[in-house]
Parts: C-alpha cells; sequence; structure tokens
C-alpha cells in the first residue's frame, strides 16, 4: 500500500487509550484546510477533516506533545473502515494510520527532546 504524506491543523484533543494487552491507540482529526492554518480551526470550519489513528510509542509521543490547533505533518497509509451509526445505518470512513506526525515548522519553532526506549 502507499504511504502519503499530508498536512494539516489538528481539530480535536488528540485521546489516548489502551487496548486490554496494554497497547496504546491515540486518535486525533484532521483539518486539511489552508484557511485554519494561521488562525486555528474547529471541525466544522474544515473544507476536509480526517481520522488519524497513532499506535504504540507513537500515539503516547502523540498524546504527551501535540495539542489541537497544532500544525502537523503526517505519513501513513489510508485504510476504509465501517462502522455502524446510532440509527444503525453502516457508515464507510476513511481514516489515515499514522506511520509518524511532526510538527509542521511553517508557522512555528520546536524544541526536541529525545524519548529513548
Amino acid at each position: 500500500m502507499s504511504e502519503i504524506f499530508i498536512a494539516g491543523t489538528i481539530a480535536s484533543h488528540p485521546e489516548i487509550r489502551y487496548t486490554r494487552d496494554g497497547r496504546a491507540h491515540t486518535t486525533f482529526r484532521l483539518a486539511v484546510d489552508r484557511s485554519c492554518e494561521r488562525r486555528g480551526c474547529e471541525e466544522s470550519d474544515a473544507d476536509t477533516t480526517l481520522d488519524v489513528l497513532c499506535s504504540d510509542d507513537l500515539a503516547e509521543n502523540v498524546a504527551l506533545s501535540i495539542e489541537k490547533d497544532t500544525r502537523v505533518v503526517v505519513a501513513g497509509r489510508l485504510e476504509a473502515r465501517t462502522r455502524e451509526t446510532k440509527t444503525g445505518k453502516e457508515r464507510r470512513t476513511i481514516q489515515v494510520v499514522a506511520d509518524d506526525v511532526g510538527a509542521s515548522l511553517r508557522f512555528a519553532t520546536l524544541d526536541v527532546t529525545r524519548r529513548c526506549h
């Protein structure tokens, strides 16, 4: 499967959850809309929003480092998912399964702290 790179603004606070076997998963909404770049963005303001899923060490680092309205670059792959809505209808969604997430330096500076394992 092809890898994609996409830049956008985080439109929801990253949420971390742990599976029963202790694996970390963090999800957030990524607004891909140039008008959000300088002023921050609510989901409803964006032309396109994507769900992003991070796992394991990446999930923990994202949850500790990234917050809503941060401009990021995500590398990963697109994955189609089918879920059932509250009304019982099936809905197909596309999400990005992230391999890497980094802060965009287009409008910000960054201090990096390395976490060794």
